[in-house]
């Protein structure tokens, strides 16, 4: 994965932030949406791609659209610096691949020594009863 060739890829628009703000929010537009189309990417593999489509596929649009918000800061550079950095969280933890889990044998010894145990502890308590006289 090629991280400068992925954020040339993304698109970006200004759009005025909601909330209050007083005049501010009304004339300036420092929400960012970045937009990143996951099918025409060309940054990333054909197996990366399928991996990203099953392991974010609840953050995706129908047409395999990803698309992030940012209104945090009252600039929207900052914003823009933000949302890049939540983008590429998302495509890291998409791109995760678990280690795959190897069954362990326990060993015979290990057996062994369990059932020794619990045979002893059965002979204390064995010993422990009243003896029988018949």
């Amino acid at each position: 994965m090629d991280i400068e060739k992925i954020i040339s890829e993304l698109r970006f628009k200004a759009v005025r932030s909601s909330g209050a703000g007083g005049q501010n929010v009304n004339k300036v537009s420092s929400k960012v949406v970045l937009t990143f189309d996951l099918n025409v990417s060309q940054a990333l593999s054909e197996e990366e791609k399928l991996l990203l489509q099953k392991n974010i596929a609840a953050r995706l649009t129908t047409e395999n659209m990803l698309i992030l918000n940012c209104d945090e800061d009252r600039s929207q550079l900052k914003n823009k610096d933000i949302v890049i950095k939540r983008f590429l969280e998302v495509i890291k933890k998409g791109l995760y691949v678990p280690k795959v889990r190897k069954a362990t044998k326990i060993p015979k010894s290990v057996i062994k020594k369990r059932i020794k145990d619990k045979k002893n502890v059965s002979e204390i308590k064995q010993s422990r009863k009243k003896p029988n006289i018949d």
